[in-house]
């Protein structure tokens, strides 16, 4: 199901895209038809520098529930990280 929302939000960090790496500034999470991978719907996350221009773009399609288990890898790793940080 498509639901046009789109979710964006300011990141510092950094991408490779086919000309190399670049400074990462924006990331759009959004659910919808993928343009590549073999699925009815996707979560797409695309990570980009909208000042240089639409090249500098790294897009990813997941299958949603593989998303999910990104989504919370993530959040155990940074939370592990913030662990041994503490102590």
């Amino acid at each position: 199901m498509c639901t046009y929302i789109t979710n964006k939000i300011d990141v510092q960090g950094s991408a490779k895209g086919g000309d190399g790496w670049f400074t990462a500034k924006e990331a759009s999470v959004y659910l919808d038809h993928p343009v590549h991978a073999p699925y009815t719907h996707s979560l797409n996350i695309d990570f980009l520098n909208q000042d240089l221009g639409p090249s500098f773009r790294v897009a990813v399609e997941l299958n949603p529930k593989d998303a999910v288990l990104l989504a919370r890898t993530i959040l155990d790793t940074v939370e592990a990280m913030s662990d041994l940080a503490e102590g």
